[in-house]
């Protein structure tokens, strides 16, 4: 099956970079702009961000206001989707976080056990 008819390898392949998931934890408080983003997200470059916020709105996640105003104002927020997905992200972090140390002390334990 190729990654377009798979949702998990689709979705997966989407949210699985770090910034889709620093970018929806950041949108979760509510909109923000563009450099309010930027700054908030330590080390993305203006690329980057720009497209991955394209590609999350492609996929329903984001969505993208303009203010007819001078200068023109862009907002970005999480769509009903999106906060789901945050939701669901969260809980794997949150798990992740709580077992560092237990998945560190594996990868030390693998890495002593397996020196050439």
């Amino acid at each position: 099956m190729n990654d377009d008819e798979c949702p998990v390898r689709n979705v997966v392949a989407q949210i699985g970079d770090k910034w889709s998931i620093l970018i929806l934890f950041a949108l979760v408080d509510g909109p923000d702009r563009f450099n309010s983003l930027k700054s908030r997200i330590e080390g993305i470059s203006q690329r980057m961000l720009t497209q991955t916020l394209r590609d999350l709105e492609r996929d329903g996640f984001v969505l993208r206001s303009v203010f007819a105003q001078v200068p023109v104002k862009v907002e970005y927020e999480l769509t009903d989707l999106g906060r789901g997905l945050s939701a669901a992200v969260w809980k794997l972090v949150s798990w992740a976080d709580e077992h560092h140390p237990e998945i560190r002390k594996a990868r030390l334990r693998y890495d002593e056990d397996n020196q050439s």
